[in-house]
């Protein structure tokens, strides 16, 4: 079964008002039933000494994390690797999706030093890879967007030889924000679909669907070197139809890395889960995927954006220098006079 912990208690970090719930907009929402959870999700709980050191690091440079604020069943194999997803601008978030475990309401200033301390982080966790994330920040005029250029930047200084993958929101309304990001040139810019276009309005009512496709096809055209990524969840009521077509929609915007993974119910207030998906179902969404022509898809019950982060990263490198190994090849082989191949 999965393991859920607290891993909030003994935060140094200053407190919220105990007497404002982490969810406002949820509260007075009628409780829906947890559902018992599968065999096949199991999770290793945390508590390695590379668990404690990782947290003890967090701590020490006043970070937030994904992996606990959003209680990421992963936290415990992630850490244990001393890999940690760094959440930026703060830990709550303007939007107030359906799903999401992370704190909603008005969020306070920008720590102007949150960059260097990433930076800071990324060194003494000794990462080749980092994932970067952030709250939707709909208050500020950029949406946060030169706050992850700082903390791109302030990573390349501290750690030119890690790589860098950004989970980005979508920017919605905020004109110029994506060109911001992506002209920081990280490796990888992922922008999360979550979920098909007709739960949109029950489980992500603040974003639109074909404005995060435009997003994702719109970082290709400013630049060609980086490689985009989303992902979504299932098990909130789609049908395979509509999680086929959406994987039709993210290859007509180039999209080169798909991740599908079970939506685990936070609290009795967020959106039910529908279904537990089973794990060969996950198999045959991966098998098509490929063949639509995704350069990488991870697909498993616990698969998360961050998960494998790294060791994906290297692997969607290694595919797409083979790709262009075979094409360069092709074009050497001898045509007919029909301009088919030959051999």
């Amino acid at each position: 079964m999965t393991v859920v912990l607290d891993l909030l208690n003994n935060d140094p970090r200053p407190k919220r008002r105990p007497d404002v719930p982490r969810h406002p907009e949820k509260a007075n929402r009628p409780d829906t039933p947890i559902l018992g959870k599968p065999a096949w999700i199991r999770v290793k709980a945390p508590g390695s000494a590379e668990w404690v050191e990782t947290k003890r690091i967090v701590r020490e440079n006043k970070l937030v994390t994904v992996c606990e604020e959003a209680g990421c069943p992963n936290i415990g194999e992630c850490w244990s690797k001393k890999h940690a997803t760094f959440m930026i601008m703060g830990d709550t978030c303007t939007r107030a999706c359906a799903f999401c475990n992370v704190r909603t309401g008005l969020p306070g200033p920008l720590d102007v030093d949150e960059p260097v301390k990433v930076a800071e982080a990324v060194t003494k966790l000794g990462l080749e890879h980092v994932v970067v994330t952030s709250v939707d920040r709909d208050d500020l005029a950029d949406g946060g967007a030169a706050h992850f250029a700082a903390t791109i930047a302030a990573i390349r200084a501290a750690s030119p030889g890690t790589t860098i993958e950004i989970l980005t929101p979508d920017f919605l309304r905020k004109a110029g924000a994506l060109e911001t990001v992506v002209a920081a040139k990280p490796d990888v810019l992922n922008h999360n679909l979550e979920t098909v276009p007709s739960k949109y309005l029950t489980v992500r009512p603040g974003a639109r669907y074909f404005h995060s496709i435009r997003l994702l096809q719109r970082v290709k055209e400013l630049d060609g070197e980086i490689f985009t990524k989303s992902g979504i969840m299932v098990g909130l009521g789609e049908s395979r139809n509509e999680v086929l077509q959406l994987m039709d929609d993210l290859r007509s915007a180039d999209v080169d890395f798909l991740t599908m993974g079970q939506y685990l119910q936070p609290t009795r207030k967020h959106h039910a889960v529908v279904s537990f998906v089973p794990p060969d179902e996950f198999d045959a969404y991966e098998k098509v995927a490929y063949t639509k022509g995704f350069l990488m898809v991870s697909a498993a019950p616990l698969t998360r954006s961050s998960h494998h982060a790294g060791e994906d990263f290297r692997r969607l490198r290694e595919r797409l220098r083979q790709q262009a190994a075979s094409r360069v090849g092709a074009r050497s082989r001898p045509h007919d006079a029909s301009g088919h191949l030959r051999g």
